[in-house]
């Protein structure tokens, strides 16, 4: 009100001033003032190259050619992920349900989205999930980080909202428009799009890495495992010429990165049939009926930080799973045959428990490119 008051005392105290003033402000909202308001190219494209240091034991990350990681994709990538602006209300954001000091999980049995409502299954860990080739969610049904940004968004159970909603708030915003230039090189903010927004997020999720752990100093020479720690890491490994049983924990978290990229029934369900579980998890994706049931095996890095577990966050604690294992889990037609055969006193559960835990690593906390403040 300021302005036009201004404005109309100038032209009512000064009239050779009048048509300026209106061709001025015409102007402004015809041509350079749009300019000045959509056009990004004053700002400078120049994107710092992002190298991950990575131990020289960890496989190499698949990285796509047509995303590269740079600082500013990361930067950009982090403050959508901590950003209630994809969300329908306002109320939630990726973070939400993936909480970096729960290990990128939300530490609920299943996740619940901005109307409340829950979900089948829980919230997965994104700690080293730029490793993943083999599928993403509990099912696999995404190939690729940039192909699973996209679906949270428009979930009904999540946040629930449209990708051209969110689109046109991202373009509106006072500062997103001129991080974009400087990740992706955009010239205009109608260049914004959800696979741009999809490609910044997964730049950021693929930073977010465990390889500082007790177990990873272990590796290193830089630390010792207590005795009891070792008896865990060899009921585990199933290390050759021990007097140790096999926990058959390596066979679906391989080690280093405790995580076998691959999908398996543990026995969670019982199923008379092919057909009859509650949740069919690969198989209701595959549409292949022998993996109906399989679940993707999770990384056991930071497990100690995820409670509960399993894809329905059934089993409330660590000595739950255990537990689990060791009854051979429920009777179903394709139940991995491993089951049967984990026999683990209580002082070898106890010694397991003490090496998993030396798979916690919370170092990327520190970070200010993975959590923001």
């Amino acid at each position: 009100m300021a302005i036009f008051a201004l404005i109309y005392f100038t032209m009512n105290h000064y009239r050779g001033l009048q048509w300026i003033i209106i061709l001025a402000l015409f102007s402004y909202a015809c041509g350079d003032g749009e300019k000045s308001t959509t056009n990004l190219e004053d700002t400078p494209y120049n994107p710092e190259p992002y190298t991950l240091q990575l131990p020289d034991y960890f496989p190499r990350m698949p990285i796509p050619s047509d995303n590269p990681l740079t600082k500013e994709g990361i930067t950009l990538g982090r403050d959508l992920f901590y950003d209630n602006i994809l969300s329908g209300d306002g109320t939630m954001s990726c973070s939400s349900c993936h909480n970096p000091r729960k290990a990128f999980t939300d530490g609920l049995a299943v996740s619940t989205g901005i109307d409340g409502v829950a979900g089948r299954r829980s919230s997965m860990s994104l700690v080293n999930v730029g490793f993943t080739k083999n599928g993403l969610f509990w099912d696999g049904r995404s190939k690729t980080l940039e192909e699973q940004a996209l679906l949270p968004v428009e979930d009904v159970n999540e946040l629930h909202t449209t990708w051209p909603e969110v689109v046109l708030r991202i373009q509106q915003h006072t500062t997103y428009p001129t991080m974009f230039r400087k990740a992706f090189g955009i010239k205009d903010k109608s260049e914004i799009t959800k696979e741009l927004v999809a490609k910044a997020i997964a730049q950021f999720e693929r930073i977010i890495i465990s390889a500082d752990s007790k177990y990873d100093r272990y590796k290193q020479g830089k630390e010792k495992l207590t005795d009891l720690e070792l008896i865990g890491f060899s009921l585990y490994l199933d290390i050759a010429g021990d007097d140790f049983p096999d926990a058959q924990c390596n066979h679906c978290h391989q080690l280093d990165l405790a995580s076998g990229d691959a999908f398996f029934n543990n026995g969670l369900q019982a199923s008379p049939t092919l057909f009859d579980f509650k949740d069919l998890g690969q198989g209701g994706f595959t549409k292949l009926d022998a993996e109906n049931g399989k679940m993707r095996a999770v990384s056991l890095r930071n497990i100690m930080l995820s409670a509960p577990y399993m894809h329905d966050g059934s089993l409330a604690t660590m000595d739950d799973v255990l537990n689990h294992y060791i009854s051979k889990g429920k009777p179903s037609p394709n139940k991995d045959p491993l089951l049967n055969a984990i026999p683990l006193t209580p002082s070898f559960k106890k010694a397991l428990v003490a090496f998993i835990e030396t798979l916690t690593d919370t170092s990327y906390l520190s970070n200010p490119l993975i959590v923001k403040n």
